[in-house]
Formats: C-alpha cells, structure tokens, sequence
C-alpha cells in the first residue's frame, strides 16, 4: 500500500481532448510535499509516513516543530497529515514528490474541507421542502416546521436536522479520474470538481474501491533530497571562474 499526497487546490478550467471532447477538470499543485517522519511498528506501534506541504515562517512555527522540521532537515510546513503504509512502501525522510506518482486515468481518492457558507436554513443545508404556500402558512415558507414531539418525550432529540453551521466539513470524494500529469510543474489535474475552496489543502491517495493500475511507481515518485547537491557542486566551480 502506497503512501498518498498532499496537494493544494488552484481552481478549475478546461481542456479539450483528442476527440475535442470538452473536459472540465480540478488543478492540484504539489506544494513542496515530502517526507517529514517515518512511522514505525517497532517504535510507534503502526507504519505510516507523515507528510507535509507548503511553507511557513519560522517565527509561526513553535519550538517543538522547528526541532521536528530540523531533525528532518526540510524548510518548516504548512500541513502535516499521516499516511498508512505498508512497510516495504516507507520512504526516505526528506524525499519530495512529483506529480507522476499517479497516472493519467487513475482513479483516485480526494479528502478536503468543504467550502464554508455560514449559518444556513433547513431547505439549503438539509434539501429540506419547506412549508406550503398557502392554507394558512405566512411568512415562514423556508422554515423547517416542528422539531419536537408530544408531552413524552417532550424534548428534540440530538441530531435533529434543523438550521445552523453550514459547510467546513471534512469530505473524501472516492474514485476522481485523473484526467492529465504535468510532472515539469508539479500539477494533476482531476476531471471533475474536488472537495474544498481554492488555496486549500487536500489529500490524494490511490482508489481503496478500484485496483491500481499498471505502471504506478512503487513505493513512489520521488526525486531525494540528494539529488539537488550534485548540481550545486557543479555551479560553484563556474560561479568561481567567472569571479
């Protein structure tokens, strides 16, 4: 079992296929995801990685972070989240990911917070069908009617669907498509629209409910931390010379 990714949410737009098909599709950016600590069954009881993305300043980063961050040798993150994974699937501290850790017409889990829309009536939040439009009913068209019962048990019980906080909720679309992979820019484009608002946070991981597809890189796509070091050993003799 692969370790999914933490992506962030640019919008949406569209692309015309070969058949000149119109697709609309949900642009995810991988923000600088990597590997911040491994999780191990002989340590930690469970196997997993936690990941994390984006940027943060380090004067919004406590102490106890900036030493987490430190020990991982990677710039301070936004998000953390924990992915479970098998033991032969745990990966390098440090390592970063790009975006071909998923192929094109992949079926792909997305969990995301929900766009918030403040206080909300029963027909909005609930499809609720509202009172009727005439015999009596003023005023309180959209209302959502009683909420109670008789003398017993002479209360509203909890969980009753009424008005109140609608939206901010954690939400896991199954089985998205992975329309395109622009592995040069770090996107993956989903066909179709993914939970949360733009600028937000999600996490992908490969289809729980569909088999995996052939060609996925096991344990992952991942170019490591130590492959940047040779081409800055290479640049210093020339900065060097031009001096």
């Amino acid at each position: 079992m692969r370790t999914g990714l933490i992506a962030k949410k640019l919008g949406m737009t569209r692309f015309f296929d070969e058949a000149g098909q119109h697709v609309p599709v949900t642009v995810l950016s991988l923000d600088g995801c990597q590997v911040v600590a491994q999780k191990t069954q002989a340590k930690d009881g469970y196997v997993a990685l936690q990941l994390g993305a984006g940027t943060k300043k380090a004067k919004n980063t406590s102490n106890a972070e900036r030493v987490r961050f430190a020990k991982a040798q990677v710039e301070p993150k936004a998000i953390l989240t924990e992915f479970r994974v098998t033991e032969d699937a745990l990966i390098e501290v440090g390592a970063e990911f790009t975006a071909d850790h998923f192929v094109e017409g992949q079926r792909v889990d997305i969990q995301g917070i929900t766009i918030g829309k403040g206080f909300a009536g029963a027909m909005k939040r609930w499809n609720f069908g509202g009172l009727r439009a005439t015999h009596g009913v003023s005023v309180s068209h959209r209302s959502h009617g009683s909420t109670g019962n008789r003398q017993d048990p002479g209360r509203t019980f909890p969980g009753k669907k009424m008005a109140g906080h609608y939206g901010v909720e954690t939400v896991t679309t199954l089985n998205l498509q992975v329309a395109r992979i622009d592995a040069e820019r770090g996107l993956v484009f989903i066909r179709g629209a993914v939970p949360g608002a733009e600028g937000s946070y999600v996490k992908i991981r490969d289809a729980v409910k569909k088999a995996a597809p052939a060609g996925l890189k096991f344990p992952g796509a991942i170019k490591s931390a130590a492959t940047a070091a040779p081409a800055a050993a290479e640049e210093a003799p020339a900065e060097e010379g031009a001096e």
